[in-house]
């Protein structure tokens, strides 16, 4: 399965549309500004405060890299030469930056110049070369300007003159995977086997034996055993990729290392690859993953603790591992063409992903708890400024997740209105969606292609849809059958040909798997992939956690264009706690309940209101 580019297809639906437009117009400029104001391009002058570790910062080009990945993306669907302009100044000052030899680290180069790859353990120079890799891909798809592309080619060169296994060569790899997805892209942009080679190499070197890491760390004269992570779990390198089966460690250098792993897997056949990635993922998935598709429940880590510990108010789930998540999940889709993997992206970017920006394209979380007594509020800008610059990328080319093709097919994995352009069966084909998803689950889609063609249309049908109903031109199709999430319509299509997918979409009650302690004895709301969640601003009566939702209470969904941009509220009765003045901290006798109206919104628009608490999983009362 291959995917349909984001270029290839248009949105405009009331959801992701204004986001990406919101994106190209604020989201940029703010970040161009604050790369600025930070200090971050004036760094890339290589005679920028030589040797001041204070005006540097170790991976600082990686947020630039990530600004200019999505300049690139928005270029690509709108001319903007003022943009074109920013982003080629930009290029001009990595290729002042670049060193005879292709070496292109601004850390490096202005502050520790004898440190070359001596620590990849703990510094992020390959981190930051995949990111500036992804940024000249983007780059050069976008405009067809090599200069950026040759830019990277030299300093990817440059990497693999270092890095492998003939004599002379270092044994190591990144402490922060990322390279790896990267080299895989540069690999398909450039048709340079040498790339594949050595993202596979980084692939298949990690967790070998004798430890590189180790090796690197007596060659700097320190301790191995006084690393302050303590086990190589950290940056997933405690064994060899293919032995792993339990997610572990940094969430997003989990998700990058299991993306670059899908990659190769997807150009190499590598059996062993698919099935690591698959036990990995049913451990995500059936022990570590929020509902709001979050991952990564400590702060202390930035990653992964013991099964089913999900904690709300502390629970990390930073927004760049959610992303990553998603990246993750196309790609097992992509191999595989399972609905599962449909359902967990999905699940990301309706929820744990886009919660990291506000709807005004300004303010940013980097993350992303499941509830907060107030205090919790997104950022301008962060020292680690990694979630802003992901984010921004992801919605830029959020478009190429909806649709993929095969020799004989076309694949629908996400729906909303707007249109696309494939190639299929050795015909040009225009398909249309008209809907008002994710708020509805009727879907009208229109087949358009040049000349009557044989091709089969792949529709998902969500893990969250219990009931599904599909005519054509019309007519009913009976008994409706997905088959690993998919329904597949086969026949003789002509232009005009119409499809109706009513996909019924109540709202549901969620439970937590009984080992989860913390959500024991409590539900959350969700309506097709939508994860709802309590606002202060509509209940106003704290704590939050007074209010226990009657299993009889019945709830009604209204869309109100007006509130959030356009969002489906549910709305209810529950049982609240009453507070009755009573000073006494312990008391005797039972607190009285009353009834309350309650009114949730969708969890990924919270906190951009008036600030106040929040809640997703509300006391059951049977």
């Amino acid at each position: 399965m291959k995917h349909v580019p984001f270029t290839d297809v248009k949105l405009s639906d009331n959801f992701w549309a204004p986001r990406v437009e919101t994106n190209r117009q604020t989201t940029l400029d703010i970040q161009y500004n604050h790369l600025i104001e930070t200090g971050r391009i004036a760094g890339l002058d290589p005679r920028y405060k030589p040797g001041d570790h204070t005006a540097h910062h170790p991976f600082w080009d990686s947020d630039i890299a990530k600004w200019m990945e999505t300049a690139a993306y928005a270029l690509a669907t709108q001319p903007d030469p003022e943009l074109e302009a920013k982003l080629d100044a930009v290029i001009e000052k990595f290729a002042e930056l670049q060193g005879d030899d292709g070496y292109t680290n601004s850390w490096i180069t202005a502050v520790e110049p004898s440190k070359r790859f001596a620590n990849l353990r703990d510094t992020h120079e390959l981190y930051c070369a995949g990111h500036l890799i992804e940024a000249a891909v983007a780059h050069f798809r976008a405009t067809g300007k090599r200069h950026f592309l040759d830019i990277v080619c030299r300093y990817a060169d440059y990497i693999d003159s270092v890095f492998g296994r003939d004599e002379g060569k270092l044994r190591g790899y990144p402490g922060h995977e990322e390279i790896e997805l990267a080299l895989v892209k540069l690999f398909d942009v450039t048709g340079n086997e040498r790339y594949l080679r050595l993202a596979e190499y980084f692939i298949d070197e990690r967790g070998q034996q004798p430890h590189y890491f180790d090796i690197e760390a007596r060659r700097r004269g320190e301790d191995p055993a006084a690393w302050r992570h303590k086990s190589y779990e950290y940056n997933q390198s405690h064994v060899p990729v293919r032995e792993q089966s339990h997610v572990v460690g940094h969430a997003v250098r989990a998700m990058y290392l299991y993306c670059g792993m899908a990659d190769i897997a997807r150009l190499t056949g590598d059996t062993g690859l698919v099935d690591a990635c698959e036990r990995i993922w049913s451990d995500v998935t059936r022990r570590h993953l929020y509902l709001t598709g979050g991952i990564g429940q400590s702060r202390t880590n930035e990653g992964f603790t013991k099964t089913y510990d999900l904690p709300e108010e502390t629970a990390y789930c930073e927004t760049c591992a959610a992303i990553g998540l998603v990246l993750w999940n196309h790609r097992m889709l992509q191999l595989t063409g399972e609905g599962r993997f449909a359902d967990c992206m999905e699940r990301g970017l309706y929820n744990g992903t886009i919660s990291g920006v506000s709807l005004t394209g300004d303010r940013f979380f980097y993350d992303n708890p499941l509830a907060s007594a107030g205090g919790h509020h997104r950022q301008e800008w962060f020292n680690c400024a990694c979630c802003p610059g992901n984010i921004s990328r992801l919605i830029a080319s959020v478009s190429g997740f909806y649709y993929s093709v095969t020799d004989d097919a076309v694949w629908i994995h996400l729906y909303g209105a707007g249109e696309a352009h494939v190639s299929v069966a050795g015909c040009q084909v225009k398909i249309k969606q008209g809907t008002a998803y994710p708020w509805d689950g009727d879907v009208t889609i229109s087949v358009n292609p040049e000349h009557s063609a044989d091709f089969g249309l792949a529709l998902r049908i969500p893990g969250w849809c219990r009931r599904a109903e599909l005519s054509v031109n019309g007519q009913p199709l009976e008994g409706v059958v997905a088959r690993k999430g998919y329904v597949t319509v086969k026949r003789r299509w002509r232009s005009g040909d119409t499809l109706v997918l009513a996909l019924e979409m109540p709202v549901e009650r969620m439970y937590a798997n009984p080992k989860v302690r913390s959500t024991n004895g409590k539900v959350a709301l969700q309506r097709g992939p939508v994860v709802y969640c309590l606002e202060q601003v509509d209940n106003p009566f704290t704590p939050l956690n007074r209010v226990a939702l009657p299993r009889a209470s019945r709830l009604t969904s209204t869309f109100e264009g007006s509130l959030l941009g356009g969002v489906v509220t549910l709305s209810g009765e529950a049982m609240l706690i009453e507070d009755d003045g009573d000073q006494a901290l312990y008391r005797s006798t039972p607190i009285p309940l009353r009834p309350a109206p309650i009114k949730l919104v969708p969890y990924c628009v919270w906190d951009n209101r008036e600030p106040g608490e929040m809640l997703v999983w509300l006391r059951e009362q049977a």
